[in-house]
């Protein structure tokens, strides 16, 4: 479900005295319910996932063109990414977070991890269209239990970069988030059962 602006910015989260010349784009409710300490296994979860996985075929045709493009107009390679073209989000962690624990490496997605708190986890991606960064937090839901919350924050790189986000808008909140949301309830709600299923 997608959320205000201010269901991210109401948080304390350590993102926001991190990047705060990064525009917040979107806000999602994630259909995640769990426990206090469930956090790390919904961090593996969008880590581990792949867009391509259970997508539709026009989904996955839209990741094809994207890369293809990518590839065409040298967007993605290493000179146009972090520590290139711009620094990493990690030059700018106080001791405590750069000390502590990144998180996980994705599967399938070119995002790197930046910090992981019990309740609280950035990875960013660059090229030469922006610098995104991807905030994942866990909040409680007013029943005992908690769910996620996720946000996209991005710096956009020029015309280039504002007009690349805002060509791709409608086909995030039309087809890539719900369909991301919908592979994670699933996979959710199995994670949930498998418990029950191992007692019975």
């Amino acid at each position: 479900m997608r959320l205000p602006s201010s269901a991210h910015a109401s948080q304390p989260w350590r993102i926001h005295g991190l990047a705060p010349d990064f525009r917040l784009e979107d806000v999602w409710g994630l259909p995640t319910p769990g426990g206090r300490d469930d956090f790390p296994l919904l961090v593996d979860a969008i880590a581990s996932g792949d867009p391509a996985d259970q997508a539709s075929l026009v989904t996955r045709a839209l990741w094809s063109v994207r890369w293809a493009l990518g590839a065409l107009l040298r967007w993605d390679g290493p000179e146009a990414g972090l520590g290139a073209r711009v620094p990493t989000l990690r030059d700018r962690l106080p001791a405590d977070l750069r000390d502590g624990p990144r998180g996980p490496e994705f599967r399938a997605l070119p995002f790197r991890s930046v910090y992981l708190l019990e309740d609280e986890w950035a990875a960013e991606i660059a090229n030469r269209t922006m610098h995104g960064l991807l905030h994942l937090g866990w909040v409680p839901d007013g029943d005992g239990r908690f769910r996620g919350r996720l946000a996209v924050l991005v710096k956009p790189e020029g015309r280039l970069g504002e007009a690349y986000m805002a060509a791709i808008r409608p086909f995030r909140h039309r087809l890539v988030y719900p369909q991301m949301l919908g592979r994670l309830e699933r996979e959710w709600a199995r994670r949930e059962r498998a418990p029950a299923a191992v007692a019975a």
